[in-house]
């Protein structure tokens, strides 16, 4: 016989951990959003085409940055952050107050964890202006350069 024992304790501490995971989610705005969603926003903001970079680059993008999810947060070995839908990087790109910074889009890093995306895709904007382009990206170089991409707009109504 399978004997089953019910813990309060876990299940109240599953329940704290979703409520605490929701409440930041509601109180920062971030959100994962919808792969099609996603790929209109971004054309409806200039990006198709941006710098010569097609739509299905950047989909790719933040695809393997962030999952779609503009909440998205990651320490690095040097002690940099990256932040948001695109990952964009403490130490070049936006001030968080614990990293030295270049603060090349002149934002806080705070500005890129929100749904309003605007902030983030100027900032994106911003990056692929520089030599690097957006090769500036590692998860492009690694996950989206030289590979068919056709199946990160497939079925979107643009």
């Amino acid at each position: 016989m399978v004997e089953f024992t019910f813990s309060c304790r876990n299940t109240q501490r599953d329940v704290m951990r979703t409520l605490l995971v929701l409440f930041l989610v509601v109180v920062t705005g971030a959100e994962a959003l919808e792969r099609c969603a996603w790929a209109k926003i971004l054309k409806n903001s200039g990006m198709d085409g941006y710098r010569g970079i097609s739509l299905a680059n950047w989909v790719c993008l933040t695809r393997w940055e962030s999952n779609f999810n503009t909440g998205a947060i990651n320490h690095n070995t040097d002690g940099s952050t990256d932040y948001g839908i695109f990952q964009i990087n403490s130490r070049w790109w936006c001030t968080d107050g614990k990293t030295p910074s270049a603060n090349g889009c002149n934002i806080q890093c705070s500005a890129l964890l929100t749904s309003n995306v605007a902030v983030a895709i100027n900032c994106a904007k911003r990056v692929v202006r520089d030599p690097q382009g957006i090769s500036a990206w590692v998860a492009w170089r690694n996950r989206c350069r030289n590979q068919d991409l056709s199946s990160y707009l497939a079925g979107c109504q643009l």
